[in-house]
């Protein structure tokens, strides 16, 4: 509380600052300041744009000042201010302090002419090469951000469905993109202000030399006299003017340009700039050579000659120093015994990568493979209730260069192929706008893709694609092919954690269920079948419930699955429905499922029926996909379980629910009724 408050205090006392530096601007267009007082903000102007170029130095990002853009007005609000506040004292009494006068008389020496040239030349570096050049990147960088925006969020929402990253952090990155994206914007507005700021400072300036040669000749005064008094004044009042202009000018340059690297712009020349001794020693050399050469002054070139070769020997001393560090220590060797129990260890989840891939496990522009896994565990522990083993990745020499394999208990289970370097881009719509790249399909639902050059990732933003980084394409295949065989990862070891977790909470109804009701393999085998159809296992209190009302009569895992699922009504029905709330319904024939029914005792038959009936139901819920909605098959309980496993192994996978576990639905739309064909004749007939 106490830290909220002081923050609360901060915010007040900002908002206090802020209306008098407002106010402030105001009284110096309307009310005369003194000359003392305008020497103190004179200086202060200084001092505001040192302040802010020594900012954007130590700036790592853009986005790190996306306030600038409301300073560089207030300080062009200021500026304009102190100018009209000069104005008023050079004209009315001929002198403006001493910081108008120092410039005047000091910095130009007094001349008029070199002063005007000099206040010229300002005025065409700021408005001409700075102002100019850093609008144009402003303008640039607002309409790619903008354009890149959609891109980007779909790149986020991709991460996200991979497991790389949670909700919170998709939120953040998203405000992240919309600071970028109003920071752009908002850069591009502002130098049209340096702009007309660079334009007002010349038009006072040549009013202020016109005015004071009439005010001068009209007191009296020679021409000499007044070009002296008056004119020095306003060329000197234009130069404090537009010496700390260009410095705020040239920090907003400076921010528009700076690169994507997290670091500030003296730690990026250090590193780019002053880091390679070759470099150094080459241009002592061409400093040397040019030294040596008649009619050019020696001791300049070879001074510098020598400095730059001593700075050249001392990089090329840390070069040397870091090329002798003591390489690691050698692993130590293990013994036949331990390398033999090595050979018959079989990881649990393994992901071979082929060698052309092996940088994609450590790093990567939106994380390495190995963060991805670590999110992708939280994830599945998160909605499945499935804690993941350790899955390890390594290098095949077996492999092809750019392929990989996932592997459970070793055996594969899916493989594919990447690109390194490169980003895979999936079109928005059929007839999206053609992009430089190789087609591919995506390996994880097969879709038509592009894999594209890293360098051409906003131009593939802009079009509308969604661009996705190798390494987040491995992770997506990685997350659906374990959702997938989820069933075939839990062990009865992962059975029995859970419920030594699920024992501290509720021992007896664990006690219930385990004490002489079924064994461990019963709840084992429960919990691979509803993790079979992507069913959370997270809740296993409730799950035991339901196991405790019908193991004492019921011992047939199958059919407790079923029970359990029941008791999951209302999860599940939630997981059914669209947004909209309604559940979109392919049922079968009354009838069907009668017939159906009167063939379970020839099983037979029944499962030559099952697979005519489950080809119909492919049938239905393709036409139901193709309009873009998600079909639920419901059937009466007694059928869900047998026509569900003909169906499990399809992509996607069409949810089979019995009328019991249809809970809290209050819209359901029957959009099919599938019939065989001989009975649909019989009905006509």
């Amino acid at each position: 509380m106490t830290g909220q408050a002081t923050a609360r205090a901060g915010a007040a006392r900002g908002e206090v600052v802020l209306v008098l530096a407002v106010g402030l601007m105001l009284a110096l267009l309307i009310l005369p300041v003194p000359a003392r007082f305008l020497d103190v903000l004179l200086a202060g102007n200084i001092t505001l744009s040192l302040l802010v170029l020594f900012t954007v130095l130590a700036t790592a990002a853009p986005r790190e000042f996306t306030s600038f853009p409301s300073l560089l007005l207030f300080l062009t609000l200021f500026r304009l201010g102190l100018n009209v506040a000069s104005t008023r004292l050079i004209l009315l009494k001929g002198n403006a302090g001493q910081v108008i006068d120092a410039f005047g008389n000091f910095v130009v020496g007094g001349n008029l002419v070199v002063g005007i040239i000099v206040f010229s030349i300002l005025l065409i570096v700021q408005f001409v090469v700075i102002t100019k050049g850093a609008g144009r990147i402003s303008e640039v960088a607002a309409r790619f951000t903008l354009d890149g925006l959609p891109g980007k969020q779909m790149a986020i929402d991709a991460d996200l469905s991979a497991g790389v990253i949670d909700g919170e952090q998709a939120r953040a990155r998203r405000a992240e993109l919309m600071r970028e994206s109003e920071f752009y914007g908002a850069m591009d507005g502002a130098s049209k202000f340096v702009r007309g700021d660079a334009v007002a400072g010349l038009v006072i300036t040549v009013v202020n030399l016109l005015g004071g040669g009439i005010i001068g000749l009209m007191r009296g005064l020679s021409l000499a006299e007044a070009a002296h008094t008056y004119s020095i004044l306003s060329v000197g009042d234009g130069l404090v003017a537009q010496v700390p202009a260009l410095v705020v000018s040239i920090s907003g340059a400076l921010l528009v340009t700076k690169s994507s690297a997290d670091a500030s712009l003296p730690a990026e020349f250090g590193r780019q700039l002053f880091s390679r001794a070759r470099t150094f020693l080459l241009v002592a050399a061409a400093a040397l050579v040019l030294g040596l050469m008649p009619g050019l002054p020696p001791l300049p070139f070879l001074l510098l000659a020598f400095s730059i070769f001593v700075l050249g020997r001392l990089a090329r001393r840390r070069e040397a120093e870091a090329s002798k560090a003591p390489p690691p220590p050698p692993p130590a060797r293990k013994s036949e015994a331990d390398e033999i129990a090595d050979i018959l260890q079989v990881d649990r989840l393994l992901v071979e990568v082929g060698y052309r891939l092996v940088g994609l496990v450590q790093g990567g522009p939106g994380g390495g493979l190995l963060e991805r896994i670590a999110a992708l565990r939280r994830r599945f522990a998160a909605e499945l209730g499935l804690v993941l083993p350790p899955i390890r990745v390594r290098d095949s020499a077996s492999l092809d260069a750019r392929g990989y394999r996932i592997l459970i208990g070793a055996e594969q289970v899916a493989d594919g192929t990447l690109s390194p370097g490169c980003v895979l881009a999936m079109p928005p719509a059929e007839h999206a706008e053609a992009i430089q790249g190789v087609l591919t399909r995506d390996p994880t639902f097969g879709l038509p893709a592009y894999w594209v050059r890293e360098e051409l990732r906003a131009e593939a933003e802009a079009k509308g694609y969604t661009v996705v980084e190798a390494s987040a394409v491995l992770a997506t295949h990685l997350s659906e092919t374990l959702r997938q065989h989820a069933h075939e990862i839990l062990s009865r070891d992962d059975t029995q954690g859970r419920i030594d977790q699920l024992k501290k909470s509720a021992p007896a109804l664990v006690e219930e269920v385990l004490g002489g009701q079924l064994h461990l393999g019963d709840v084992h085998r429960v919990l691979k079948n509803l993790l079979r159809e992507n069913l959370a296992i997270r809740n296993l209190g409730v799950v035991f419930e339901a196991l405790a009302d019908h193991a004492p009569r019921v011992k047939d895992p199958d059919v407790l699955t079923e029970f359990v699922r029941e008791r999951l009504a209302r999860t599940i029905s939630a997981a059914a429905v669209d947004s909209r709330g309604t559940l979109v319904a392919v049922t079968l024939d009354p009838a069907l499922e009668q017939h159906l029914a009167d063939l379970a005792a020839d099983p037979h038959q029944l499962g030559h029926t099952l697979r005519r009936v489950a080809e119909l139901v492919r049938q239905a819920a393709r036409q139901v996909l193709a309009q873009g909605r998600s079909p639920v098959v419901v059937v009466r309980p007694s059928l869900r379980r047998v026509l569900a496993l003909p169906l499990l192994e399809d992509r996607p996978r069409i949810p089979v629910l019995s009328y019991n576990e249809i809970a809290g639905v209050r819209n359901i739309e029957p959009v099919s009724v599938v019939r065989l064909p001989e009975m649909a004749e019989e009905v006509i007939a």
